[in-house]
């Protein structure tokens, strides 16, 4: 879910077993049988404003990094990071994860993600099929990453 976790960073996976929580000291394994939701907080969603705000940031980072011989320690290169949250038998757990999208998500497109999550966890049948569909899309797509129209029209496949 969201930006492919790399090295120490936060991040969660949706396997056939369960929800991982993974990242440096976030490592733990929820499993299907046990989680009764499955929500994302935090979800950046997409204005002019968040748009204009990563092109100025880009702008600056371009122009500090030629200026200065060493590179700029100007923000924080991680991008910013949402909240999965897993009701689970043991209690509520929350995930972070980085964002995938550079200036957020469509309304519509969070939207379908947070019904999407929701039919995970319906029963088995429907989550091994689901879960199926997206490893397989996975598998294909390795390496690249969908534009916005793109995501939507997966996810309003894969929610069926």
């Amino acid at each position: 879910m969201g930006a492919k976790p790399a090295g120490l960073a936060p991040g969660v996976r949706l396997t056939p077993e369960g929800v991982v929580a993974l990242g440096d000291g976030r490592s733990g394994l929820h499993l299907w049988e046990d989680v009764r939701a499955l929500t994302v907080a935090d979800v950046p969603v997409k204005s002019l404003l968040r748009q204009v705000n990563a092109v100025k940031d880009l702008a600056l980072n371009t122009v500090l990094e030629l200026a200065t011989p060493l590179g700029s320690a100007w923000g924080d290169d991680a991008p910013p990071l949402m909240t999965v949250r897993v009701e689970a038998s043991d209690g509520e757990h929350q995930l972070p994860a980085h964002v995938a999208a550079a200036v957020g998500y469509a309304r519509s497109e969070a939207d379908i993600s947070q019904a999407l999550l929701a039919r995970l966890t319906e029963g088995a049948a429907t989550m091994e099929t689901t879960l199926a569909a997206m490893s397989q899309w996975g598998r294909a797509w390795e390496g690249g990453s969908p534009r916005g129209p793109e995501r939507e029209e997966l996810l309003r496949g894969w929610l069926g």
